[in-house]
């Protein structure tokens, strides 16, 4: 494996706010890095590189920026560094050489836990010593110790999500008349390590019993302090709403507010979404969730119910003006998963509370779609709830029928 010194890695994107408003003179270790290569294409490639994620950035959403941001650097640095070819020269070959990369990178390119980028000093932004391509879970008393960092392996959603993120990255090059082909799309097919993975796939929720655990905590700590109002609407949108934790949140495109909430002539309650895809959508408001909203609502001195053009912001900052990111979204439901499933394994031992410890703000979509196809709901209204494209989506991930008919039929084997 090819030895890299550490001094000369460098991450190549600082965050989106900070891209859009980017210049290189801010950024002149950077600027050195890339200049003084005797290879012209370096900072032509980096230009390449700001640009896609500039309309990622724009046009998909934060998440998706910081998801291709990771793996376009460590393509262009790959390309640098070890390949040394430009991007508009790769083959098959590169790109099934470069998953061997990714694979197994070397131990230099590997750190321990998250750092930022760049920091400001004298009015420039540096780039951090410590910041490294790729990144390993460790114990805190194993971290510096070179031998663990050659465990390292990519995940199968790791290594998806990489070649997604360059399958991509090539098709905008291509769009902009700056390559003719996407070697990437053709190497893929060829990866030794991917994993062809045919298995039955559990939906990612909880049971009825553990979300009744959540929801009670959440009340109770709503009931204790207003300041966990918030908590309760939040958890109780994300599962009876269906909603992605970005369809709460605060994005360049999108501001949701209270005015989101609507009632036609029947006096059916809607919210409209904005959702993946840069897609509108209005999903149906049980009158269950209603005095949610009136409790979340009334905590901060509004009326029970909103009215039309309302523009209040739908979850507020505690500090600050505006809405919240994602990332506090996250931290809120993490508070609540963590004292549902201590208050659970107190009761029922921590074998039946251990989803409550590994669920994600995304379980609670799930676990309210999957407990509506429970209670025998019509797939067609589901799916449209849900933002799903077609109700196919909405069957293979909730109901998956087929599986059901082969586990029905399988039940018939005979062992004589």
């Amino acid at each position: 494996m090819t030895n890299i010194k550490n001094e000369t890695l460098t991450p190549l994107y600082p965050t989106y706010v900070e891209l859009c408003e980017m210049s290189l003179d801010e950024y002149p270790k950077l600027e050195q890095f890339l200049t003084l290569s005797k290879e012209s294409y370096w900072l032509e490639h980096w230009h390449w590189g700001k640009a896609f994620l500039e309309y990622t950035g724009r046009n998909k959403s934060i998440h998706t920026y910081d998801r291709f941001r990771t793996d376009i650097e460590r393509f262009l640095l790959w390309c640098f560094l070890i390949n040394k070819t430009p991007l508009t020269e790769l083959r098959k070959t590169d790109i099934l050489e470069y998953a061997d990369f990714c694979w197994q990178p070397p131990v230099t390119w590997i750190g321990f836990n998250n750092h930022e980028r760049f920091y400001m000093e004298n009015a420039y932004f540096v780039p951090s010593t410590l910041w490294r391509p790729y990144k390993i879970q460790a114990p805190k008393s194993q971290i510096n110790k070179e031998i663990d960092k050659k465990k390292y392996r990519p995940s199968q959603q790791t290594l998806t999500s990489t070649f997604t993120a360059l399958i991509v990255f090539y098709n905008y090059l291509m769009s902009e008349d700056l390559c003719l082909g996407n070697p990437v799309q053709i190497a893929k097919k060829d990866c030794k390590h991917f994993i062809t993975d045919t298995q039955v796939k559990e939906v990612k929720r909880l049971t009825s019993v553990q979300w009744q655990y959540m929801l009670d905590i959440a009340v109770e700590m709503a009931d204790e302090s207003a300041l966990h109002e918030r908590n309760l609407f939040i958890i109780a949108a994300l599962k009876t709403l269906f909603l992605r934790i970005s369809e709460l949140s605060e994005r360049p495109a999108w501001s949701p507010t209270m005015g989101h909430f609507w009632q036609d002539d029947d006096e059916n309650w809607w919210l409209k979404i904005y959702g993946k895809g840069r897609k509108l959508r209005d999903t149906t408001v049980p009158t269950d969730f209603l005095p949610f909203l009136e409790r979340y609502r009334l905590s901060r001195g509004l009326t029970a119910l909103p009215f039309g053009g309302e523009n209040t912001v739908l979850v507020e900052k505690i500090r600050g003006q505006g809405g919240m990111t994602t990332r506090h979204l996250r931290r809120l439901v993490q508070e609540t998963f963590d004292h549902a499933f201590e208050r659970m394994k107190g009761v029922e031992g921590e074998k039946r509370a251990m989803k409550l410890k590994e669920a994600s703000t995304h379980w609670l979509r799930h676990t309210g779609a999957s407990m509506e196809i429970e209670r025998g709901r019509g797939l067609k209204d589901l799916s449209e709830d849900l933002g799903h494209a077609s109700m196919a989506t909405t069957d293979t991930v909730y109901v998956q029928t087929e599986n059901k008919k082969r586990a029905e039929s399988g039940k018939t084997r005979k062992v004589d």
